[in-house]
């Protein structure tokens, strides 16, 4: 009964996919000594040899032949009138090896002794796996989700190994059922009550940048360098990116032919706005690409202070700022400077600062038009209804009331 238990444990071990061949005999005859220097007092004297393969092993004490009554130590010596019973020609002096079976040893001592394999085994597959997962952080990882979970989804990867994405690391339009299959980079590895925890991430911006480097092979050759990646995962990104080869445009190559590269990675991103800029070490010419679509007029730098004001049209300002004001920031976390959009002045003296309508429009509602950059009257009208409601929080008969009432000035 005991050998049986014993080779159904080698044969849970050999399912083991990350260990591998030499590193599991170590393991085995660790196990083994330990147990038989508990027995014998040292297990310096014995061989073991393990065959996983057939789930076999053999246990050798190596015992020198010493006169009788001359026997100091049981473990490491025998009697010569012992010895011979083995072996007839054996002599004094000369070492004798004979085979310890399992039958000699306990239940109890068998019981540990699988107890002990399965725990180390256990322990080596958990390092194992941290080890390797450790060195993937930054790598795009493809896995099947095997659970979702309302803060997280349980990944599993081709060997079978749990990974987490948690709901702070989902792009917000996400939606995944059991059975998907999902990309993620993977973000942090950690050890939580002994045991690997491995956190996946496809909101970071090393994702999207391993993603170019993926769908761009001048990217992934070292060609085309990108020098800064920020994002509002799902809404829209900015990258610059830098050519050392004046031979290759970097957004030309990035974006690809009729946008072919850039739309895998668009929808994969679940349709998130993707700006490609050139990077320039030229501040000015910088923040006026990194606000495109926008078309600047002009601009001021403030160096000591990392301050950037910028000037634009009146139908550009909104452009500028884009839905939710994504556009301006991100602008200033691609470029460094903090930037303030400012109106050219009109030459149309008839036009009428929106907050002279405060006694007909909520104030909520200017407020709302004047995030959006709309903070005169015609402002408002040059954008027209539809582009209001894209670009603000505003119901479209609301903004076709205010439109309303500003036509009405003018008239």
């Amino acid at each position: 009964m005991e050998h049986i238990n014993l080779f159904e444990t080698f044969s849970e071990f050999k399912e083991f996919k990350n260990i591998d061949r030499e590193t599991m005999m170590h393991i085995l005859e660790e196990i083994f000594l330990h147990m038989l220097a508990k027995k014998y007092g040292s297990a310096d004297n014995f061989d073991i040899i393990v065959n996983i393969d057939k789930g076999d092993f053999e246990i050798w004490r190596n015992r020198e032949i010493v006169e009788d009554g001359k026997v100091e130590d049981e473990n490491s010596q025998i009697a010569y009138s012992e010895a011979i019973k083995i072996e007839p020609d054996f002599e004094i002096g000369e070492e004798v090896s004979e085979e310890i079976y399992m039958r000699d040893f306990g239940r109890r001592e068998i019981l540990t002794i699988r107890q002990n394999l399965i725990s180390k085994i256990m322990d080596y597959e958990k390092d194992n796996i941290y080890r390797k997962y450790k060195e993937k952080i930054g790598e795009i990882i493809t896995g099947e989700v095997y659970q979702v979970w309302k803060k997280e989804i349980l990944v599993l990867d081709d060997e079978g190994i749990e990974l987490i994405l948690p709901k702070s690391e989902q792009i917000p339009t996400d939606f995944y059922r059991k059975g998907d299959t999902i990309r993620a980079v993977v973000s942090k590895v950690d050890m939580r009550n002994n045991l690997p925890v491995i956190i996946l991430s496809r909101t970071s911006p090393i994702f999207l940048e391993r993603l170019f480097e993926a769908e761009v092979p001048e990217v992934f050759d070292g060609l085309i360098t990108i020098k800064s990646i920020v994002r509002v995962p799902g809404e829209r990104a900015k990258i610059a990116v830098e050519s050392y080869d004046d031979r290759i445009d970097p957004v030309g190559a990035c974006v690809g032919m009729k946008g072919s590269r850039i739309h895998g990675i668009v929808r994969e991103l679940k349709n998130e706005n993707i700006d490609v800029i050139n990077f320039t070490n030229n501040p000015s010419l910088f923040i006026t690409r990194a606000l495109s679509p926008a078309k600047i007029s002009s601009i001021q730098i403030h160096e000591d202070s990392k301050k950037a004001e910028v000037y634009l049209k009146p139908d550009q300002v909104s452009l500028a700022i884009g839905k939710g004001g994504y556009n301006i920031k991100l602008a200033a976390k691609l470029t460094g400077y903090e930037i303030d959009v400012y109106r050219e002045a009109e030459s149309d003296s008839e036009d009428v600062d929106l907050q002279e309508f405060s006694d007909e429009i909520d104030q909520w509602i200017i407020d709302d038009l004047k995030a959006i950059g709309c903070d005169t009257a015609k402002s408002v009208l040059d954008l027209g209804v539809n582009d209001l409601v894209q670009r603000s929080n505003l119901e479209e008969e609301t903004i076709r009331e205010v439109v309303k009432i500003l036509r009405a000035e003018f008239e």
